[in-house]
């Protein structure tokens, strides 16, 4: 299957390009976000017909999002543009969102069938984004991820030991619990899809995808920090992690996770399995 990937210099981007060249299962047309700045509907309409490609996956959004980087209205509206190319040449579009669709205000896994709720800015645009992708494209399939992290990039990994390696202190959420996902793992997820979609399945819809245990942001520095360790002279204790002051409101964006497995057989995995390998990854490109 010809696969054009738009958002290749994103963390879950380039990891889904390292892993399809490792497997050979899939012919690829890769462009970065930079090359996706469309000013017009027309030069998006172009690319993705000009791309003869059977699938279109969009990283470029979840990054935004999980990166802190502003989505602006005209990030959706090129999204948008993208949705009605995929309708009009007849392929599927695979649309990454996030879990940060959510409030996290249920204390149960949220699933598919649960409603955006979240207020924030960055919360809404993503909720609006996947609308207008469900809404000009027939052939859809929106896979939300828990927040993605990887050895480069900006993400959870890269965000953290930036100020621990300069021996400051981390004030971290203790109370907003998720599902990190290591971008590797989202990169098998995605490629799984990809090759049960070769198949001719048509399971057009919403998705979702986290890991098998959840965490806090406090957690889950905690055994960043404790992998880290192994190769700067800071230990556990020479950087102090300070969780924020108590009497916050718990907050939950776990994903259910039923619908991705009973359908494309994809099992969850635990995000701690990969910490070690990317710190390791991470210090080995500074």
């Amino acid at each position: 299957m010809r696969v054009l990937l738009l958002g290749t210099d994103t963390p879950l981007g380039q990891a889904l390009v390292d892993y399809q060249e490792t497997l050979g299962r899939h012919e690829g047309n890769f462009l970065s976000r930079s090359a996706c700045r469309w000013k017009s509907e027309r030069q998006a309409k172009k690319v993705v017909t000009r791309a003869k490609c059977d699938i279109v996956v969009d990283v470029r959004i979840e990054a935004a999002g999980d990166g802190g980087d502003p989505i602006q209205e005209l990030d959706l509206k090129r999204c948008h543009w993208v949705a009605k190319a995929c309708q009009r040449n007849k392929i599927p579009y695979l649309y990454i969102s996030s879990s940060r669709v959510f409030s996290g205000q249920l204390e149960r896994p949220y699933s598919e069938d649960d409603l955006p709720d979240n207020e924030e800015t960055v919360g809404q645009l993503l909720a609006n984004a996947e609308q207008l992708v469900s809404d000009s494209c027939e052939r859809h399939l929106i896979l939300r991820l828990g927040p993605i992290f990887s050895y480069e990039g900006t993400n959870l990994i890269t965000q953290m030991l930036g100020p621990m390696l300069q021996g400051g202190s981390l004030v971290l959420d203790n109370n907003l619990r998720g599902c990190p996902v290591a971008a590797q793992d989202g990169a098998r997820v995605v490629s799984a899809l990809l090759d049960q979609l070769s198949t001719g399945m048509q399971p057009w819809g919403i998705f979702h995808y986290g890991s098998s245990d959840t965490s806090t942001y406090y957690e889950f520095a905690e055994a960043l920090l404790a992998a880290a360790s192994q190769f700067s002279e800071f230990t556990a204790s020479a950087v102090q992690l300070e969780r924020e002051p108590d009497g916050l409101v718990p907050l939950n964006r776990a994903l259910e996770c039923g619908k991705i497995r009973s359908t494309f057989a994809i099992k969850q995995v635990p995000w701690r399995s990969a910490v070690a390998d990317i710190v390791k990854q991470y210090y080995a490109r500074q």
